[in-house]
């Protein structure tokens, strides 16, 4: 069994521990995917808390594909700059960086309100918000715009890049029969529904260098009915690690957000646990597994076999120095209850924050109110 707080090194990245802060919508990031003061709080935050890897929240590879406000950019130049202050702050205190580059698809108009159709694989009947299917010229640029992301993810001294492939954003879209319906080159079978990854993989290796690690976060099958299933994402994980895939974070496909709520009757179900086992039988390079990671015997039993990193997420919002707690030797398990309030903030245009700690603040503020009214003379 891996000890969750020994080294791992990922492609010559050298990663203190065992611990990948998942990338989360932070909400931080100004009108223009610009880094903020704010960012750079929630980035030192973490890497002072003890993360070994921290992947900030989805950075969009293409204006187009912005899926919600204040989400970091890392469609131009300009952001670089900012970036960089993302990367300092992470190596000031000893974790590594990778940025999450993503495109939304069409789902980039669930929280972005623009005039004209989203872009994607197909035009989905049924789907509740305006989009049409990509022309194939549109698809090889699109594969430029990730390749061209890479590149300023390195120049920003970022240690990797992870492509993001799961929660039903364009990639994943391309993967799942249930959003790609095309008949050309790029749908049509398993094999072409998985090109436009391979082609992505391609360009960013090619742009990047093969001393660089890519990683990707993927869902191996979909949560619907008549999407993917584990074995065709296995095929398609296969076909990524013999194009130079450096690593692979296991969570969830198309029918699926990218939270899930505990159940009160089983509070500590690992979500994809089983996906991330049958992805380290298949493949070679290194796997990391999140969703309901909340106790520390849970941690060491994922690394006795199922995957060789752990990914938190919502516990990291509520305890960010979760990692040091646990290192420190206080075991106990994390305080985040899944109850998906902190994405609330978010929603109101506010960095994220956990919302039972804001609801506890709250009320003692109220009740240090109250006492104060009761001691007046």
């Amino acid at each position: 069994m891996a000890n969750p707080f020994e080294p791992i090194t990922i492609a010559g990245m050298e990663i203190r521990n065992r611990f990948l802060r998942s990338a989360t919508w932070d909400a931080s990031a100004t009108d223009d995917g610009e880094v903020t003061d704010t960012s750079v709080k929630i980035i030192g935050g973490l890497a002072r808390g003890g993360v070994g890897l921290i992947v900030p929240g989805y950075a969009y590879v293409t204006d187009e594909g912005k899926a919600a406000p204040h989400q970091y950019g890392i469609s131009g130049d300009r952001h670089i700059k900012g970036l960089r202050r993302l990367v300092n702050v992470a190596h000031d205190h000893g974790a590594r960086i990778a940025s999450q580059i993503a495109h939304g698809g069409i789902n980039t108009r669930l929280l972005m309100r623009r005039d004209g159709p989203a872009l994607g694989p197909s035009r989905v009947e049924g789907h509740p918000w305006e989009h049409r299917a990509m022309t194939a010229d549109e698809i090889e640029a699109t594969v430029r715009d990730f390749a061209a992301a890479a590149v300023r993810a390195r120049e920003a001294g970022f240690d990797a890049v992870q492509l993001h492939a799961a929660h039903g954003y364009l990639m994943n879209q391309f993967l799942s029969p249930l959003t790609n319906l095309r008949t050309d080159e790029w749908g049509g079978s398993p094999e072409k529904r998985r090109r436009f990854h391979v082609e992505v993989l391609r360009a960013v290796r090619q742009a990047v260098g093969d001393d660089y690690p890519v990683l990707m976060k993927i869902g191996l099958r979909d949560r619907a009915e008549g999407g993917m299933t584990l074995d065709e994402g296995l095929e398609t994980l296969k076909a990524l690690a013999g194009q130079g895939l450096s690593a692979v974070e296991i969570s969830t496909g198309v029918g699926s957000g990218s939270t899930v709520t505990a159940r009160p009757d089983d509070p500590e179900r690992v979500y994809f646990r089983e996906d991330a086992a049958a992805a380290k039988r298949a493949v070679a390079i290194p796997v990391a597994l999140v969703g309901g990671i909340r106790a520390f015997p849970t941690v060491e039993s994922i690394l006795d076999g199922d995957a060789d990193m752990v990914s938190l997420c919502r516990p990291l919002i509520r305890e960010n120095d979760l990692i040091a707690r646990w290192q420190r030797g206080d075991r106990a398990p994390a305080k985040c209850l899944s109850c998906n309030k902190c994405f609330a903030f978010g929603l109101r245009g506010e960095p994220l924050e956990c919302g039972e700690e804001y609801r506890l603040r709250q009320e003692a503020a109220e009740e240090q109110q109250r006492a104060g009214q009761r001691s007046d003379p």
